[in-house]
């Protein structure tokens, strides 16, 4: 009996070490170490690798590189070009506007010698075509003057006048007194403010600071007086009298191209 149990306690001690061997064998299987080469191989594709990226890297900054600084090439010519054409058109204004004033000045200058060429003519002949003012009315300075032998009242004359787009006479300049003393004119109208009282005659030399016209003429009732001229002198009387109608208004401009083709025609006559 004790043989018995000796012999399975061996056989039992048997088995347990076989399977203690197959598990050593196994598990030294398991953990055998990498061959050296094979890290070498490992080690030197990652290096590699790190190379080409390192390498790729390289490329795509020199490209950038490259590209931002024909960018900047391409910048820097444009806002050339852009100064440039700024610098230009800067000129080119600039010689425009001397050229319009040099033109202006001509114009004017122009002007000026076809009023002179116009003005003698019109001394010699008053119906000259170059006048700058309406058929029947005279020229002198830069206004036009209608004499109208109609007695009226102040109001009834200065809407007659403002028929023609003119007003009643003024006289603001000595050369205006002096075309006026030319004329004799007796009991005429003139563009005066009308006055509440009556004042002292005076003559044409001391009227040009007076008040002149600018108001409404429906102001105007019997007991207020207007200034009327006899020949070279100025009285008051009161605006419901009649006297006569002398109207004023701006010439226009002398017509450069009409007055050198009268003249041409006058000449070939």
């Amino acid at each position: 009996m004790s043989e018995e149990v000796t012999y399975a306690d061996l056989k039992f001690q048997d088995s347990n070490q076989t399977e203690n061997i197959q598990k050593f064998d196994k598990s030294e299987k398991k953990e055998l170490p990498v061959p050296s080469h094979v890290w070498r191989q490992r080690a030197l594709a990652a290096t590699l690798l790190c190379l080409l990226l390192l390498t790729a890297l390289g490329v795509l900054g020199g490209m950038f590189y490259i590209t931002l600084k024909t960018g900047m090439e391409k910048l820097n010519k444009l806002q050339n070009v852009k100064e440039e054409l700024q610098r230009n058109v800067s000129l080119q204004l600039m010689q425009n506007t001397n050229s319009s004033q040099k033109i202006r000045n001509l114009s004017i200058k122009l002007e000026e010698i076809a009023t002179k060429l116009c003005r003698e003519l019109y001394i010699k002949h008053r119906e000259h075509k170059c006048k700058p003012c309406p058929g029947e009315w005279m020229w002198h300075g830069n206004s036009c003057y209608l004499q109208q032998n109609m007695a009226k009242t102040w109001q009834k004359s200065d809407e007659i006048c403002s028929d023609y787009n003119a007003s009643l006479l003024t006289i603001k300049s000595k050369s205006v007194v002096e075309f006026i003393k030319s004329l004799q004119l007796n009991n005429y109208w003139l563009g005066l403010s009308p006055r509440k009282d009556n004042t002292k005659y005076r003559t044409l030399d001391t009227i040009i600071p007076l008040d002149w016209f600018t108001r409404n003429t429906s102001v105007i009732n019997d007991k207020m007086y207007c200034g009327y001229i006899q020949y070279g002198y100025l009285f008051y009387t009161k605006c419901t009298d009649t006297k006569n109608i002398i109207c004023e208004k701006l010439a226009q401009t002398v017509k450069i191209d009409s007055m050198l083709m009268s003249a041409v025609l006058d000449g070939n006559k």
